[in-house]
């Protein structure tokens, strides 16, 4: 085959490869505008005005400041009452902290029992946490006639009253796996399934009693105790 018709055929190819490609370009450019102008605008400018002057957006703003500012007065109300803290409470104290309270926590303890000072370490880590139910503790010692009159036979006992009535109790660690080392969070689930704490709303202020509740999370023991009894 002469040279010059083999160069000329290869040309001629050359160049029809370049014609393909340029109209497989221009077909995908006429596709992409016809997208573009199909699509509507998602950036359309926005007059901050216009929504600072809704009515609704204002009804639902009051709303919301309402609704915060009687969750921080019923807080308030709450911490009066003595809920939010662990606190100690004499026999004379007994019958008045339970019977104002929805829910009440109350622990039956002896200060020299080592797992006493156990459950007291979670119980405070709990109360700031959970303000719609009050946590109270109560030496048992220094209180004989409701030791009796509530058939306590082993402490720690954790009493829960509603209204004033005793629901449930824990005694000694037979509910949190009868071992020293259960977590904060083994405690609390337990309360919730009793129906004596309940789940938590988030709000501002949840952070820093989260922050300090992660700090009692896990109370561990170097050694073994058993649970003492009266």
């Amino acid at each position: 085959m002469d040279p010059d018709e083999v160069k000329s055929k290869l040309q001629g190819l050359a160049f029809g490869n370049v014609l393909a490609a340029a109209a497989r370009d221009y077909k995908k450019e006429v596709i992409a505008k016809e997208k573009a102008q199909a699509t509507p605008a998602i950036h359309d400018e926005v007059d901050l005005d216009e929504l600072l002057d809704d009515p609704e957006l204002e009804k639902l703003h009051a709303e919301r400041i309402a609704a915060l500012k009687k969750e921080v007065e019923k807080r308030e109300v709450l911490k009066r009452q003595g809920h939010g803290e662990y606190r100690e409470i004499t026999e004379g104290d007994f019958l008045a902290e339970v019977t104002r309270g929805d829910k009440v926590i109350c622990h039956f303890y002896h200060r020299e029992f080592y797992r006493c000072k156990i459950m007291d370490k979670h119980l405070k880590a709990l109360a700031p946490v959970y303000l719609g139910t009050k946590f109270v503790k109560l030496d048992a010692e220094n209180a004989p006639f409701f030791v009796a009159k509530l058939a306590i036979k082993m402490l720690p006992c954790v009493i829960l009253f509603k209204k004033g009535i005793a629901i449930d109790r824990l005694v000694g660690f037979d509910d949190l796996g009868s071992k020293d080392d259960f977590s904060t969070r083994a405690l609390e689930n337990v309360l919730k399934r009793k129906g004596i704490i309940e789940e938590k709303k988030k709000d501002e202020d949840d952070e820093d009693d989260e922050t300090d509740m992660s700090k009692n999370r896990r109370v561990r023991s170097s050694t073994a105790h058993d649970s003492d009894s009266d």
